[in-house]
Formats: structure tokens, C-alpha cells, sequence
């Protein structure tokens, strides 16, 4: 059985500061470990996880987004950010001459019997300036990528993906329908990945509503349970069988999200 884990920590600095990144690694014990948000370079966190190959993807712009996987399995090979026929192909650009590809947002790992790709999808913003860009490049381009890399064998995609994909998936959902991460374009993009027949993980062990990753810091959101879920586990429906397990960890502290965890029998 393969576990495997999913945070944004908002900061790795910050929740290794705390120490709760450590309390969390001890007590999981994950065999891979996927961050988002890390904003950092590798050795700007003081941390050194026995047993753990670390691979970053930080963004070039200092302490902002990035990605990094941590894990005990030696990969096969390691890709940072989209092939350069992806990004040219989805102008991964965006209005103020930001580019997306450069933001350390994805990072994927080959495995004897599977890819596991790492994201951190774009905000929206709260004006919806980045809105154009996330529907109408970024998730197109990131389908395409998880695609790709199918072909060759079964993908498993995981992080903070900026979008609650349902009703079920926030607290408030009429209060928030059009607003960023609830707006039609964004939830059309999660759709076109179960469209194209990759799996919610955590929908098949848990239906309903109240499940949530991410809350905010006002209003004592998480301690009332007013949250969303926009970090997921998605896996090839070729892959289905072998998921054992689909987990979210509200618990563990030291950022506004909380980890989610997938069990794979592999």
C-alpha cells in the first residue's frame, strides 16, 4: 500500500516554524508527500526528513507559489513545470505579462506504475482578473499535460486546485456562486477532468457536504466548519481499483488548508 499526502502549507518556512510540519511527518508517516504554496527555495526550510527525496519546483519569483514532493519511493524521473510545447501551445501568459509557466505550479514524478503530478492551480483573484487565464489557458493546458503523460501510464493528480467542483464542496455555495474558486468557468474546468474520465478519489468513500480543505481566517471559519474543499486527489479511471482509501485531515494545523491523503494498493 502506497499512502500518499497532499498540503498546501501556505509557507513551508512558516509550518516548519511552528513545527507542525514535523509533528504531521511523524505522525503520517506518508510515503509521498506533495506541498503546494511552499514559497521558498530548497534549503531556505531548515529540514532534513530521513529517508525522504526532496523535489522542488519553486516559482522565480522569491517567496511566492512553488511546489514540492517529498518521497521515500525513488522516482524514475522528476519534470518541473508544463513541456515548452504546452506552454507555447496554451500562451500560458497572462495580461500583465505574468507567466504562468514560470510560478513553480506543477511538478511530476514518474513511478514504476504510475505518474504523480503536483499542482497548484491559478487564483482566479478576487476581481477575477486571473479568471481568463485559468479557464481559458491553465486548466486546458494542464488536462492536455495529465493526457499526455496517461498515455504512457496511469496519472495521479493532486494539490490545491483553487476551485470547489460542486454545491456539496463549500459551506455556502449561494453566497458564493460567481465569486472566485465558484464561478461556472472555474467548475467547468474540474468537470472537463471527470469528463475526460479522471476520478474524484474522495467522492467515492464520502457524499454530502462538510467535508472541506480550506478555510478562511476571518469569522473563526474553522473552528465553525465554514470552509471549502479545493484540494483534491484525482487518479486515472484505470486506477480505480486500486484505490484503498480517500482521506481529508482537518486536524492538522499550521496553515489554512488541511492535508488529504489517497491509498493506493500498488
Amino acid at each position: 500500500m502506497i499512502k500518499l499526502y497532499s498540503w498546501n502549507v501556505n509557507g513551508i518556512r512558516a509550518v516548519v516554524k511552528k513545527g507542525e510540519l514535523q509533528k504531521f511527518m511523524a505522525k503520517h508517516q506518508p510515503d509521498i508527500l506533495c506541498l503546494q504554496e511552499t514559497k521558498a527555495l530548497k534549503g531556505q526550510a531548515e529540514i532534513d526528513f530521513e529517508g525522504y527525496e526532496e523535489y522542488w519546483n519553486s516559482a522565480e519569483k522569491l517567496g511566492y507559489s512553488g511546489t514540492a514532493i517529498f518521497t521515500k519511493l525513488k522516482p524514475l524521473k522528476v519534470i518541473s513545470g508544463f513541456p515548452d510545447n504546452l506552454v507555447e501551445k496554451y500562451d500560458l501568459l497572462d495580461h500583465k505579462a505574468r507567466n504562468a509557466a514560470q510560478e513553480g505550479r506543477v511538478i511530476a514524478a514518474e513511478f514504476a506504475k504510475f505518474w504523480l503530478v503536483n499542482v497548484y492551480t491559478i487564483n482566479a483573484k478576487d476581481d477575477l482578473s486571473r479568471l481568463p487565464l485559468k479557464y481559458g489557458h491553465w486548466d486546458p493546458a494542464f488536462l492536455a499535460y495529465v493526457k499526455e503523460l496517461q498515455k504512457k501510464k496511469p496519472v495521479v493528480f493532486c494539490g490545491d486546485l483553487n476551485v470547489a467542483h460542486t454545491e456539496e464542496d463549500l459551506a455556502r455555495p449561494k453566497e458564493n456562486e460567481g465569486k472566485k474558486g465558484f464561478t461556472k468557468q472555474e467548475r467547468e474546468g474540474f468537470q472537463n477532468y471527470i469528463d475526460s474520465g479522471f476520478i474524484d478519489t474522495f467522492r467515492l468513500f464520502h457524499k454530502g457536504n462538510g467535508f472541506y480543505t480550506w478555510w478562511t481566517h476571518w469569522a473563526n471559519a474553522r473552528a465553525r466548519n465554514v470552509g471549502w474543499r479545493i484540494d483534491y486527489f484525482l487518479a486515472s479511471k484505470s486506477l480505480r481499483l486500486k484505490i484503498k482509501a480517500a482521506a481529508i485531515h482537518p486536524e492538522v494545523m499550521g496553515s489554512d488548508h488541511c492535508p488529504i491523503s489517497l491509498e493506493l494498493a500498488l
